[in-house]
């Protein structure tokens, strides 16, 4: 599940998991919160809005939560299980990519597979260093990578070595080397200081008080592959003043 606090012109979102899963994973119950949540932010923002998203203790999250996917009767409903959760999942990708607002991801910890994605729809990534790596287990793991999430990649990270390392090979990435290599913003050394630098982030975009449909419309326009996987449709820029 997730919480979320209102400070000001600030959104805080933080993923709390459900029955105490610490590792924050992406079931079912936890997407339909993020969804849900996200349309009450998107609903609620005005010029100044901030969205910062994090979580508690060493796990932003692990991804797709394949451990309720297994426990199916047979093969193909654990399979369908992992299905639903993908296809669930994009539409929260969506929406991050068309919140009316500027998007920071707090990484406290581990940010895998899903989890990775989710870091990667935000326009920020701050990262803890003494704790956590970015990893796609997809190619560990025998899963296909779906279309969404290969569109995002192929989006937000440009170079073709670090994708080959990042994606088809499975590198675990910590958050020095994810600074270096244009995926990270900025390393911290503690949960706490990667927080503290977020709210110093999004104080600061926040008094530039831009139009949020504006915002997103150019957020889109940068991103208009993954935009379309998305079923986000690219409006044109109307310029109302000059």
């Amino acid at each position: 599940m997730c919480s979320l606090e209102k400070r000001g012109t600030l959104f805080i979102l933080t993923l709390t998991g459900t029955d105490g899963d610490d590792q924050h994973r992406l079931g079912p119950q936890v997407i339909a919160s993020l969804l849900s949540t996200l349309s009450r932010i998107a609903a609620e923002a005005i010029p100044g809005s901030v969205l910062i998203t994090t979580a508690h203790g060493r796990y932003y999250s692990t991804g797709f939560d394949l451990i309720w996917a297994r426990k199916a009767e047979s093969g193909a409903a654990a399979a369908n299980r992992l299905h639903s959760m993908v296809n669930s999942l994009k539409p929260v990708a969506a929406a991050l990519m068309a919140l009316p607002m500027p998007t920071i991801a707090a990484l406290n910890g581990h940010a895998a597979a899903a989890g990775f994605l989710l870091a990667i729809c935000h326009d920020y990534v701050l990262m803890r260093s003494d704790v956590g790596v970015l990893y796609m287990p997809e190619v560990d793991l025998g899963l296909p990578l779906p279309d969404y999430f290969a569109a995002m990649f192929r989006s937000k990270i440009r170079s073709p070595t670090v994708m080959r390392e990042v994606v088809m090979s499975g590198v675990k990435v910590k958050a020095a080397e994810g600074v270096k290599m244009g995926m990270v913003d900025s390393a911290h050394d503690s949960a706490e200081s990667v927080v503290e630098a977020s709210m110093r982030l999004a104080e600061k975009l926040s008094r530039r008080k831009w139009v949020g449909d504006v915002y997103a419309d150019i957020r889109k326009s940068l991103y208009p592959d993954a935009c379309a996987v998305l079923d986000l449709p690219l409006k044109p820029l109307l310029v109302s003043k000059i």
